[in-house]
């Protein structure tokens, strides 16, 4: 699984916003955002109540009410984020970016359907540490803050089967705990 190399810069932004964690960005469908700093995640809602989370994205992605089908569509912001917004008539300037932001949700598609949970939890945390990570001694560390119940969501299982299963990684070997972040050792 690989995470392409980063996008190509877009054109200068007409304006940018600041959003504070936990924020919901405002839905627009004439305008794409550009993520500049910061880290958000879309989601919807199944009608049982369900949430399901269609993707995380960081620095350099391309998010938007454009770009999904889904209804309820979300974008909550991670941490703070800083994002540029991307009118229509721009739009086909990022087209690289559009396709990026497709080939990662058919990853993070192909992820959820793995099978057993422990298969799908291992190959999250990877996908994580190439999108969010970066390197240490130990490894690689995923440097997000994000809980058992949200890794849960993503992988369509129980928040305590996602703790079972971490500390399982971590007596074999697998990763380590470090501040509240993840850290898979096998991954060089």
């Amino acid at each position: 699984m690989t995470i392409s190399a980063p996008n190509p810069p877009l054109p200068s932004p007409i304006s940018q916003r600041i959003f504070s964690r936990k924020e919901l960005i405002p839905p627009r469908q004439d305008l794409l955002w550009k993520i500049e700093r910061g880290a958000v995640r879309t989601f919807t809602w199944s009608e049982q109540g369900t949430l399901i989370t269609l993707g995380y994205w960081g620095t350099d992605d391309v998010v938007g009410y454009p770009l999904s089908r889904i209804n309820p569509y979300q974008i909550e912001c991670l941490t703070s984020v800083e994002m540029s917004l991307l009118p229509a008539g721009l739009w086909h300037q990022a087209v690289d970016s559009m396709l990026l932001h497709i080939q990662q949700s058919e990853e993070l598609l192909s992820i959820v359907h793995r099978k057993p949970v422990s298969m799908r939890l291992w190959h999250f945390l990877i996908w994580l540490s190439e999108k969010f990570g970066r390197e240490v001694e130990q490894g690689r560390l995923i440097d997000l803050a994000i809980t058992h119940q949200e890794i849960a969501e993503v992988i369509n299982t129980t928040r305590v089967s996602v703790t079972r299963l971490l500390q399982q990684f971590e007596e074999e070997g697998m990763l380590l705990r470090h501040q509240r972040r993840l850290i898979l050792c096998l991954i060089k």
